[in-house]
């Protein structure tokens, strides 16, 4: 069946679970996982003469974007140890999430992205989008969603 997961994962409870829902799944399917994190880009903001001016350096940005990404990281590959699940982690920047996941997938040899929904419905979900139905959108790669 599946032999390679990719599961990106963004820290937030939600993305904790669904960590732990593809560790299941890998150990029953025999199969490895790459956990994966996109780390935001500088944000630029600038509005008008000096209205909001971003303190913070892009080198400090980018020096707190890799601490985070690093614990994050971590912390899923401590539950695909205690599951005995193999696994290996990447991370990228990048403005554009659902990209960066299928750009992993694909450099990454995987033959199954496991992901979280985020459970928008209705207008919102048709306005707002997500990560997650962009994913599906544009992957060649199965998508596994889980709720």
């Amino acid at each position: 069946m599946f032999k390679h997961i990719l599961v990106p994962t963004d820290g937030s409870a939600l993305s904790t679970d669904t960590v732990k829902k593809a560790v299941d799944f890998a150990r029953e399917t025999g199969a490895r996982v790459t956990f994966f994190y996109s780390k935001p880009d500088y944000p630029v903001a600038f509005y008008g003469e000096g209205a909001l001016i971003d303190p913070t350096t892009p080198e400090k940005f980018a020096e707190m974007a890799e601490k985070q990404s690093q614990e994050i990281l971590a912390a899923a590959q401590k539950l695909a140890a205690a599951a005995g699940v193999p696994c290996t982690v990447a991370a990228t920047t990048s403005d554009v999430p659902y990209e960066a996941i299928i750009k992993a997938a694909a450099e990454s040899g995987c033959d199954l992205i496991f992901m979280a929904s985020h459970g928008r419905r209705g207008l919102s979900g048709l306005l707002l989008g997500s990560e997650t139905q962009k994913v599906l959108t544009h992957s060649k790669v199965p998508v596994l969603v889980y709720r």
